[in-house]
Parts: C-alpha cells; sequence; structure tokens
C-alpha cells in the first residue's frame, strides 16, 4: 500500500496527524525537512508528501522543490498557517504542488484532499507505466523488427542507445525514455531510401543532388513519422533535429539554435556523430579529438559530458576488463552482446556489433544458417 508522508517541525501535530487519519491511510512523519528527504530517498512507497511552509532549514516550498527533483511522482500537497497570497504562488510555480491547505484544516476536508493526490499519483504511474512499458516495449520491438530487416542502417542502434543510458546517468538526468526511444528510432527515415541508393552511400559512391537531398530530410521524414503517434511528439523534435549543429547550421533550415535545439537532439548529434568517426576504425580518443576541432557543431557542455562520461580513460583498467569470448553459432544464446558483426559465409552483414541477441535476431539467424551458413565463431561479451 502506497503511503502519506507528513513534514513539520512540530512532533505534537504530526503525531495528531497519524492518529487522525492511521485508520484511512498507511501514514508515516518526518520531523523536519532533512528527515523527510532522508525518508524520500530511502523508499519509493510513498504516493503523498504534506509539508508545512515554516520549517528550520529550509521552508516548505524550497522543501517541495527538492522532493520534486529526488521524487517527481510523488504528489506534493502543502498544509501551513501562513495562508499569504504570496506563499500560495510561490508554491503553486516553484513547488508545482497539487493542494494548498490552510491550518488549520477540518478533518473531512484533509481526507478527500489526501484521497485526491492518492488517485492523482495512481494517474501518474498509470502514465509512467503506459510510457516506460506499452509504449517503451512497441518501440523496442520496432526498433528489432528494422535492426533485423536491414542491419546496415539500424544495426547499431542499440549501442547508440546504451550510451544514451551512461550518459543520461552522468548527466542526471531524470526521464530517459524520450532519449532512448529517439536513440533507437533515430534512424527509422531511412526505410524510405531506396535500396540502391543507400547501398551507393555505403560503397562510397558519389551521389545525385536528388540523391543527397533524400538523405538530408531523413530526419525530417522520420519526425513526420512518429509526430502522429501519440505522446512521441517529443521524440519525434528530437529527431528532427538531431542532425541540427548547435550555431543554427544544418537541417532543418531555420531559425533554432543553441538551447532551443532539443536536449535529446544535442545529445543524438554528438553520439552518431562520434560513432561514425568510429566506424572508420578510429579510436575514441581521436575520434572525440576530431569532435572538439569542429567548433560551432556541439553543445559544448554536453560535449563535455561525453568526453568525461565515455573516454576510454573513464573506463575500467585493462586489466579489469574480461576479453571478449568466441562462441559458436550453436552456442550463441539470447542476451549475448555482440563485440563483432554477423556475417554469413558470403559476407553479408546479418547484425551489427553492439547489438544484444534476442528472440527476433535468433530466428533470423537460424533462417540464414540454414540458407547460406554463418562465420563462426561468433565474439560475444563476457559476462
Amino acid at each position: 500500500m502506497k503511503k502519506i508522508l507528513f513534514v513539520d517541525d512540530e512532533p505534537n501535530v504530526l503525531a495528531a496527524f497519524q492518529r487522525q487519519l492511521r485508520k484511512q491511510f498507511s501514514v508515516e512523519t518526518a520531523l523536519g525537512p532533512q528527515e523527510g528527504l532522508a525518508a524520500l530517498q530511502n523508499s519509493r512507497d510513498y504516493a503523498v508528501v504534506v509539508a508545512d511552509m515554516r520549517m528550520p532549514e529550509m521552508n516548505g516550498v524550497e522543501f517541495l522543490i527538492k522532493v520534486k527533483a529526488t521524487a517527481p511522482d510523488v504528489v506534493r500537497m502543502m498544509l501551513t498557517g501562513n495562508a499569504d497570497q504570496n506563499t500560495a504562488i510561490e508554491a503553486i510555480n516553484e513547488g508545482n504542488i497539487f493542494r494548498f491547505l490552510n491550518k488549520p484544516c477540518p478533518p473531512e476536508n484533509l481526507t478527500l484532499a489526501l484521497e485526491a493526490g492518492m488517485r492523482q499519483h495512481q494517474l501518474i504511474t498509470a502514465e509512467r507505466e503506459l510510457l516506460e512499458n506499452t509504449l517503451g516495449g512497441s518501440i523496442k520491438v520496432l526498433a528489432e523488427i528494422l535492426a533485423t530487416a536491414d542491419p546496415k542502417s539500424f544495426g547499431h542502434t542499440g549501442s547508440l542507445r546504451n550510451n544514451i543510458r551512461l550518459l543520461a546517468e552522468f548527466m542526471k538526468v531524470g526521464q530517459t525514455w524520450e532519449l532512448e526511444a529517439a536513440a533507437m528510432l533515430s534512424h527509422i527515415g531511412y526505410v524510405t531510401i531506396p535500396p540502391e541508393v543507400a547501398l551507393k552511400a555505403r560503397v562510397g559512391h558519389p551521389l545525385s543532388v536528388r540523391e543527397h537531398e533524400m538523405f538530408q530530410r531523413i530526419p525530417a521524414i522520420g519526425g513526420n513519422l512518429l509526430a502522429q503517434i501519440p505522446r512521441l511528439e517529443e521524440v519525434s523534435k528530437i529527431i528532427l533535429y538531431q542532425n541540427k549543429r548547435f550555431d543554427g547550421a544544418g537541417f532543418p533550415e531555420d531559425k533554432v539554435m543553441g538551447s532551443e535545439i532539443p536536449l535529446g537532439a544535442r545529445v543524438l548529434k554528438i553520439l552518431i556523430d562520434l560513432a561514425e568517426i568510429e566506424a572508420k576504425g578510429i579510436s575514441r580518443t581521436i575520434a572525440l579529438e576530431h569532435l572538439h576541432c569542429r567548433p560551432g557543431w556541439y553543445d559544448p557542455d554536453i560535449l563535455e559530458a561525453v568526453a568525461a562520461c565515455l573516454h576510454p580513460e573513464s573506463e575500467e583498467p585493462a586489466d579489469a576488463v574480461k576479453p571478449p569470448l568466441l562462441v559458436s553459432f550453436s552456442n550463441l544464446r539470447i542476451g549475448h552482446l555482440l563485440v563483432s558483426d554477423i556475417q554469413t559465409k558470403d559476407g553479408i552483414m546479418i547484425v551489427a556489433a553492439g547489438n544484444r541477441i534476442t528472440p527476433p535476431l535468433i530466428q533470423r539467424l537460424r533462417n540464414f544458417s540454414s540458407l547460406s551458413g554463418i562465420r563462426e565463431p561468433i565474439l560475444v561479451e563476457a559476462a
């Protein structure tokens, strides 16, 4: 059962709340803001937090701002005797509170407010469930199908998503599902490129003006496709602006620049360019130097974060890194992370390095194995 946390600097007030509400709700108390923040950091079982305004060390608004950063899904309320208009405005605008209640608050009014807060938390968590599981799962399946059908164009989105996760954790980005979804679907516009044109680009043959325009418009096509799907509007913006330079140059040709470019697009621009340089056999250290030699291309703060988070020197010492394993196709298992590409005996790449083996990929590999064979052994990351 989800709990309600009351935070006040008066022990008698907290005790009164527990006596009054314990039969209807699971109530816990915290004596002051520091104890309240510690409780929220140590447990995810809270649905509602109710804070007093006048407390030592930090007032109620300051406390609720920290609650929003620490536990954004928790519904925030304020119960105070300091009911001036400025306090209410500050609490609503800065703390994003759900209810503002005055002391003394009649028990029936407090009960109704807490019941509404519990329902609001259910709505928030249901939305999160929809986004992270239902919609996120659908995106994952779509990305796997695209990678299976065209590994050259879509085979590296798995490693891109992993780098997104590492960077988001390093930068302390709260909600990452939109960034991860954009990483997995960043190349979805490639589905409109004719196979013969895509092949010309891969082997380095010169492209006509019309063919070059096709590739330039890939982000716009991907953004337009996803903009039609509810709750993917922000993802579509990230994909639309993924090639936009920080100084405003590049596609799309508009006046958007700097911090006006969606955060996810600024992140993708760096990580995709980094991956393209590394794909040429250039080390990550040298690849990062290449990025630093492109003034105006990238958000400097994010570029520094990428260098600090994904630089080889920030990884484990060489003697602590386990060497990759050589496995036969028959010993390849769901969950294995590929260190090398998987190719047919004719040299056709089926799955790119950096991808994790999934049930659809296993089935695709079995089909290729029965028709033309698989090159063995296969390099996978050691567990």
